[in-house]
């Protein structure tokens, strides 16, 4: 409930990710931008190009915001559950925010409550970007998906410092979950192994770095059948400040 992240409507949500990772429109995570989407309106294009470079390790906040709230996007018999689920979370924002206030002032919620979310928000952003954001794989469209070839291939295993790793129980080794959300976390490794040992063609597997970040947030974009992702500045020139930027000044070693 301090998270204000709605239970029922994350597992809804999140069953619906794994049933249909990687399709297009169906997939509920890390959609690559529509053409259509930047040439419907100048504000909404800046907006876009703003939310998919420089704060994109924020944009859960804006998944958080569009998939949990709203009951159009659940099924009638879902909707009871998310409803108890939202109730809560407002329960939550009616009580404990004032009471924070009411201890510690709005600079107490904002060093003690918000701080905190922002931190929760850059990792859950940052670990499921680069588990399913990279120039090589491809979103496809209902006809063209292919379920085995999604799970396996279509996600990312990234290492990253060992410290990160243990604090996240293994939240990086995620292709065994995509093929099994009921392998437990303690599992992953072992599980992992034997994909690389049985299927080891296929497996994505990266690094965290600096140009693994850049890359991302600089040429993951717009979709495109062929090259799978456009980049901004390649579309809308005038508008992509905030692309060009990133690359000029992130860092590019690996």
């Amino acid at each position: 409930m301090p998270l204000i992240y709605p239970y029922e409507p994350w597992r809804f949500k999140h069953d619906r990710h794994h049933a249909k990772t990687n399709m297009l429109i169906e997939d509920t995570a890390w959609q690559p931008v529509w053409q259509k989407e930047i040439e419907s309106s100048p504000f909404l294009r800046k907006a876009i190009i703003f939310g998919y470079g420089p704060i994109r390790p924020w944009m859960s906040i804006a998944h958080w915001l569009i998939w949990h709230f709203d009951l159009k996007k659940f099924r009638p018999n879902e909707v009871p559950r998310v409803k108890i689920s939202l109730a809560c979370v407002f329960a939550f924002m009616a009580i404990g925010w004032p009471l924070i206030i009411l201890k510690s002032g709005l600079a107490g919620w904002f060093k003690f409550w918000f701080m905190p979310w922002m931190v929760y928000h850059f990792w859950m952003s940052t670990f499921t970007m680069v588990h399913h954001t990279a120039p090589h794989i491809p979103f496809k469209s209902s006809e063209e998906w292919n379920a085995a070839q999604a799970q396996l291939n279509g996600t990312v295993h990234c290492n990253y410092p060992q410290w990160i790793e243990i604090l996240c129980h293994d939240i990086n080794v995620h292709v065994p979950h995509h093929i099994s959300p009921r392998i437990p976390s303690y599992n992953l490794r072992a599980a992992y192994d034997s994909i690389k040992q049985n299927w080891g063609k296929y497996v994505n597997e990266a690094n965290w770095n600096w140009r693994l970040m850049k890359t991302i947030l600089t040429r993951c974009h717009v979709y495109d059948k062929e090259r799978y992702y456009v980049p901004f500045d390649e579309l809308a020139p005038q508008e992509s400040q905030p692309i060009k930027f990133l690359r000029k000044f992130m860092p590019d070693y690996a």
